[in-house]
């Protein structure tokens, strides 16, 4: 009888010291099966936080793209916005100079008969009274506004001697001469003027026929 007992107490240990398991289905697994399941899990982790990052990666990229796409728009909008200021600034100092200009040659253009009167009024003085004081004080006065007018690149327009130009010349009459060719201004009735690159008036002249 105690080598039955022996024997089964030897049974029930062996029993026990089996690396069996059983599953929730009521199914026994081995300690091995157990190792491969936890291996599949850990590996499985790892893919999973790889596609997280890369989905974190690909929403990075797309928001910068975003944000480049903005800064270039901005940056073209910039550039558009500098020239039509450099366009408006070119414009009104185009537009403020041929104001100063129109407003000069109408300043010029009221001058020009008192230029007129003083050298009528010269010319008509005796060769012997230019010694006056009066007649050189009135020399003076008129050498003085044509410098000025000089200055302000104002310039009175060749005719006696010259070729007619309707640019510059306006023929009232036509005269016979035998100091001067056809078509060569022989007098100049009243004197014109340019202003810069303008005529501010022209010359009155008799031509040769």
């Amino acid at each position: 009888m105690a080598e039955e007992k022996d024997i089964l107490q030897e049974e029930d240990r062996s029993n026990e010291n089996t690396p069996e398991t059983e599953t929730e289905t009521g199914e026994e697994v081995t300690g091995e099966e157990t190792a491969a399941e936890s291996a599949e899990e850990e590996t499985a982790e790892p893919s999973k936080e790889s596609r997280k990052e890369k989905k974190k990666r690909e929403k990075a990229d797309k928001k910068q793209d975003a944000l480049k796409e903005k800064i270039e728009e901005l940056e073209d909008r910039v550039k558009r916005q500098m020239a039509e200021f450099d366009n408006f600034r070119k414009r009104s100092e185009k537009e403020k100079t041929m104001m100063f200009e129109t407003g000069a040659k109408s300043v010029i253009e009221k001058i020009l008969p008192v230029v007129d009167n003083f050298e009528r009024g010269l010319a008509s003085v005796p060769e012997e009274q230019k010694t006056d004081g009066f007649a050189q004080g009135m020399e003076m006065i008129y050498k003085q506004l044509m410098t000025e007018l000089e200055k302000m690149e104002v310039k009175p327009i060749p005719a006696v001697g010259e070729d007619f130009n309707p640019d510059f010349h306006n023929a009232v009459m036509q005269v016979e001469s035998e100091e001067y060719e056809s078509g060569v201004i022989a007098q100049e009735l009243q004197k014109g003027y340019t202003y810069r690159d303008g005529v501010v008036r022209h010359s009155m002249v008799a031509v040769v026929s």
